[in-house]
């Protein structure tokens, strides 16, 4: 079974950056494996939105910034409970820069995240202290764009969180499964699929964007 795509239609790919991917500081298991999958279907989607990872060196997610904590710790904020993870996708370093592979030529915006030194930024849409937005909403809006198809890394994390919040703002929305990795931390994939269910996101495949005739 295809989905028939149309022009307001919007592929979104979340984080797929060398940190994220095999030998960065913050790997996904299989993470450069998205790659391909996405080249595949990015063809047909006459708009592609990336999405950057993109902290500074003292940015508060880091672990090596808290004397005496480890990465993958927990710690409390003013904007919630904060894990902490290993320095990453530091701003103008080669973590942070895109797979090497990904090269989709027909991205039209590259959305950098997380910039903020003392909020984390999971969505696409939202900071994580969910107040500051990141002007994703408006600039879909304003483009007339509607569903949204999530693609990339992490699946348990920033698709989580991106899919969940394009939901809020009002766009009908599909992850990729296929096209995404988990982190898979605890409970992190069973938690993200009850969070889809109970947002209305909708899960599919590939093969479903696929022509048949191609």
């Amino acid at each position: 079974m295809s989905m028939e795509l149309v022009d307001r239609d919007v592929l979104l790919v979340i984080d797929v950056q060398n940190d994220f991917c095999d030998g960065g500081a913050l790997a996904v298991p299989g993470g450069q494996e998205v790659v391909p999958i996405i080249h595949r279907i990015a063809g047909r989607f006459s708009h592609v939105i990336l999405t950057q990872d993109w902290h500074p060196q003292d940015h508060h997610s880091f672990a090596s910034n808290h004397p005496g904590r480890k990465p993958f710790e927990t710690i409390t904020t003013p904007n919630g409970e904060q894990t902490l993870w290993p320095d990453h996708c530091v701003q103008g370093s080669l973590g942070a820069a895109f797979h090497a592979h990904l090269q989709p030529d027909n991205a039209e915006l590259i959305l950098r995240k997380g910039f903020r030194k003392t909020i984390d930024s999971y969505s696409a849409f939202n900071e994580n202290d969910h107040l500051t937005r990141t002007g994703l909403t408006g600039y879909l809006r304003e483009r007339g764009l509607g569903r949204i198809f999530l693609t990339g890394l992490a699946y348990d994390y920033c698709v989580r969180y991106s899919a969940i919040d394009s939901m809020r703002a009002g766009f009908e929305t599909f992850v990729v499964e296929d096209a995404c990795r988990a982190i898979d931390m605890g409970d992190s994939v069973a938690a993200t699929n009850h969070g889809f269910s109970e947002a209305g996101v909708r899960r599919i495949s590939s093969a479903m964007l696929l022509d048949p005739t191609a």
